[in-house]
């Protein structure tokens, strides 16, 4: 995921809080098959309408969200240029092949679980079968409880800007047979200033995360601050650890079913009224 990041850093950025990677997937759902009552096509009107209907955002952080979109050219205009709330717009080729990139990293997991073919039966079909299987992944991510609303240690970092990319960054770097206590899991990061420089955060805005999660007793230092490595909780492990589960299953069951050609593919984006 960070090698992802580093391809484009300025359109992952957009998609760097758990707010804004829903509304992305919204955005490109209602784009390939439109969801409930919003109007088609993707537009400024379109996406300010199905923020406030999924309850992901309210219209004017879904119209700056689709600004950005459009000046760092993460979606285009279909026309010569997006003219008012009604110009429609498309994911930009750029952005289709990021998220390919992002569903592939994905099943690549997968298939290391149980010796699986996802990644080569997406990999080498995914522009025939993104418009099945977005709609579908999309409307699961909005109604499945654990990926829309993750525990209180997931959510500290989730809804700033990579603070995802922080909690990947500790959970990688856990060695659960290290630590001694069965409640703490030992990790290889034992500097905040580390962190910051890894995520593009500042210094100050993920110390005053790390001491939030630490507040509630999410992490800690097995020894001096700053000095030694850092522990995760169980909790926030379990946290962290239901999220990517109920994602993966989402994904497994979306491919599955775009490859067997279920026709409650064509109907899933709808089924959220």
């Amino acid at each position: 995921m960070f090698e992802a990041h580093k391809q484009s850093p300025r359109a992952a950025a957009l998609f760097a809080t758990q707010q804004r990677l829903l509304l992305s997937h919204a955005a490109v759902a209602h784009f390939f098959n439109p969801i409930g009552e919003v109007e088609p096509g993707l537009s400024r009107r379109s996406l300010g309408l199905l923020a406030t209907f999924l309850g992901l955002a309210s219209r004017n952080t879904a119209y700056t969200f689709f600004d950005e979109s459009m000046k760092y050219g993460v979606i285009q205009a279909i026309d010569s240029q997006v003219a008012g709330h009604r110009g429609r717009a498309k994911p930009s080729p750029d952005s289709l092949s990021l998220l390919a990139l992002w569903y592939n990293l994905h099943f690549q997991a997968l298939d290391l679980l149980d010796d699986g073919q996802r990644y080569v039966q997406f990999s080498t079909r995914w522009e025939s079968l993104l418009p099945s299987i977005q709609p579908v992944v999309a409307n699961a991510l909005f109604f499945t409880p654990e990926v829309r609303t993750p525990g209180p240690l997931y959510r500290i970092f989730s809804w700033i800007d990579s603070g995802g990319w922080v909690m990947d960054r500790l959970i990688a770097g856990v060695d659960r047979q290290s630590f001694p206590q069965p409640e703490r899991y030992l990790t290889d990061v034992s500097s905040i200033a580390y962190l910051a420089r890894a995520t593009g955060l500042s210094g100050a805005h993920t110390s005053r995360k790390i001491s939030e999660a630490q507040a509630i007793g999410g992490l800690g230092w097995a020894g001096r601050p700053g000095h030694s490595p850092m522990w995760i909780s169980r909790g926030f492990y379990e946290e962290y650890a239901a999220f990517q589960a109920q994602k993966l299953i989402i994904l497994d069951g979306a491919l599955a079913n775009a490859l067997s050609g279920g026709a409650a593919i064509s109907q899933g984006a709808r089924n959220c009224e």
